[in-house]
């Protein structure tokens, strides 16, 4: 049975895995190679993260195995009449992908968005077209195409 519930400091460790997961399946996907912290930076931001809640983490957990996660954290603007919900990172293992994680922790982040008084959430999804079906995902979680494309522009 998967059990969605908020992530503990001592999850930093399997988080951070997690998420180094995503970033090596975005990076074969897309035959590149990303600018990242090192490991052992990441690992400190996570826990960092966790004990300051700067981040709300939700993991999923069958029996004592963490086998996704997704984080979360507010932002603000005019457009979205104030206070919103922003998806930084989210990733199930492929080999569990077919039980409905995703959607599990998706409903947990828009649950605890509510809680908090987010208008909204959003996302930017990994490359396209090689994660199409992220798209989807996101399209049959009741997302809205926003049609833009996240950029950045490095400080």
């Amino acid at each position: 049975m998967v059990e969605i519930k908020s992530a503990k400091v001592e999850n930093y460790r399997i988080i951070t895995e997690l998420y180094e997961e995503l970033i090596k399946e975005i990076c074969e996907k897309t035959n590149t190679e990303l600018n990242l912290p090192a490991k052992s930076q990441s690992l400190e931001l996570c826990k960092q993260y966790l004990e300051s809640e700067t981040y709300k983490f939700f993991v999923a957990e069958i029996e004592t195995e963490i086998v996704g996660f997704i984080s979360v954290c507010s932002s603000y603007s005019l457009y979205a009449g104030g206070e919103f919900g922003v998806i930084q990172e989210f990733f199930v293992r492929p080999s569990y992908r077919s039980l409905k994680i995703g959607s599990m922790l998706l409903a947990k982040a828009n649950e605890y968005g509510k809680q908090v008084g987010w208008k909204r959430l959003e996302v930017a999804t990994p490359p396209l077209p090689q994660f199409d079906k992220s798209f989807v995902f996101y399209k049959n979680n009741g997302f809205i195409d926003g049609e833009g494309r996240k950029m950045k522009l490095e400080i």
